[in-house]
């Protein structure tokens, strides 16, 4: 949510930046819904005063014995009371649409954010790893799944419809196995605390965190009015909604391991085989509240955590900074990681991180009290660490064998009970 003070003392600022998100005429509409709202409660006010007047008329009239004034005031008042009864449903009126407008505009970007139409024209800024070569024909994950028999797409399909998985035996313990070393590895190694969150949330929520109003028809919606959450951020980063830190309690660390919920809706036609976009998946999720002055470090941070995960699973891959045309409604910047598969013979997203600066927090009512004793709005920042199953893709497919067995990452030997190699079924 944007502040509509700042939109009208920096109208053109504003709209440089919302035309980098191709919008325009933003500034100039909002402060069209702000003025007409500002008017009317300009005339609720001097409403108020002639109430006011017509009170104390009333007294001095009693105070005289004139009590054709008196009366004639008390109708007044009453004439008013009515006036302002309706122009104060006229006022919710016209805030509620001046926030409706407000709610539906993007994060503003950060100044280093490269403009571009979309994800062709982010920038690449590192890699890490050498691509995977085999001499033989690299095959996709789904195939070696299938070949296993411990990925189940079929089945699923009976039961759920397309975009559903079933895993078994080895795959599905694997599953467990890289959730388990992602949240050690975020906990003992980055002090996040973990968090068993709700699946569903109310729309509030998803306000809070800008899913609504612009991506309902991504979400999955219950016949009550709770939505599944399409990430654990929603709830992670909601754990400070309508709250007032102290500023010496940031930063705030969270993450999480949860199933996730996403429709897909925009996506008909693609990767429509396999586990790379399905309606249900788990993530490891991490979330960060913190000090204004600290969120430029943060990411920084987060990222470096989404990178050792990748490090330690010795899977090749590559950081991109998002341009405009890519980077998502909420977020002031953010960073890809993308993992190299080799039976696509491409990299593949694999996590976002990103910071949104007080974007979320003004839509929450997120704030910090500081030393000083002034309260402000914390920065939100967010990121994958990582998706599970494309996690499970690129292990799949960097480690199979020419024989279609799978061997196992070593950071993942414990985990996986000692087991080294899933077999393939011969």
């Amino acid at each position: 949510m944007h502040d509509i003070k700042w939109i009208r003392n920096n109208a053109a600022m504003f709209d440089q930046a919302m035309e980098r998100r191709k919008l325009s005429g933003v500034a100039d509409k909002a402060i069209e819904l702000d003025k007409a709202r500002r008017d009317h409660v300009a005339k609720l006010q001097e409403l108020q005063t002639q109430r006011n007047n017509a009170s104390k008329a009333i007294g001095k009239a009693k105070a005289s014995g004139d009590e054709a004034v008196a009366q004639a005031a008390i109708a007044k008042v009453a004439d008013i009371k009515k006036a302002i009864q309706q122009g104060e449903e006229t006022e919710r009126n016209l805030t509620e649409t001046l926030n409706n407008y407000l709610a539906q505009l993007p994060n503003i970007m950060s100044d280093d954010v490269p403009d571009g139409a979309d994800e062709d024209e982010n920038i690449e800024m590192h890699k890490v790893g050498e691509p995977k070569i085999f001499d033989f024909e690299a095959k996709q994950h789904f195939d070696l799944g299938e070949a296993l028999g411990q990925m189940d797409f079929e089945t699923a399909a009976k039961m759920s419809g397309s975009r559903f998985v079933i895993l078994s035996k080895d795959l599905a313990r694997l599953e467990r196995a890289l959730a388990n070393f992602m949240l050690d590895l975020h906990t003992d190694e980055y002090g996040r605390e973990e968090v068993v969150v709700p699946l569903l949330v109310n729309a509030n929520a998803l306000e809070g965190t800008g899913q609504l109003p612009k991506f309902e028809e991504d979400m999955f919606k219950t016949t009550d009015g709770k939505y599944l959450i399409s990430t654990s951020e929603v709830s992670l980063t909601n754990l400070v909604r309508e709250t007032v830190l102290q500023e010496n309690e940031l930063p705030k660390r969270y993450t999480s391991y949860s199933n996730c919920f996403r429709s897909e809706a925009g996506s008909a036609g693609r990767d429509t085989r396999g586990m790379i976009r399905q309606h249900q998946f788990t993530k490891v999720e991490m979330v960060s509240i913190t000090h204004p002055d600290k969120s430029e470090e943060e990411q920084m941070l987060m990222l470096e955590s989404a990178e050792l995960v990748l490090k330690r699973l010795g899977l090749a891959y590559r950081v991109v900074r998002l341009c405009s045309g890519d980077i998502g409604f909420s977020s002031k910047r953010t960073f890809d990681l993308e993992v190299w598969l080799p039976g696509q013979n491409m990299y593949r997203e694999i996590s976002s991180v990103s910071t949104c600066g007080d974007f979320q927090a003004r839509r929450m009512g997120a704030r910090f009290k500081t030393s000083a004793g002034k309260t402000n709005f914390v920065h939100t920042l967010n990121g994958s660490g990582l998706a599970i199953g494309r996690t499970m893709v690129a292990i799949l497919e960097n480690y199979q064998t020419k024989d279609g067995d799978i061997e196992i990452p070593e950071v993942l030997h414990s985990y996986m009970g000692g087991k080294k190699v899933i077999k393939a079924i011969k």
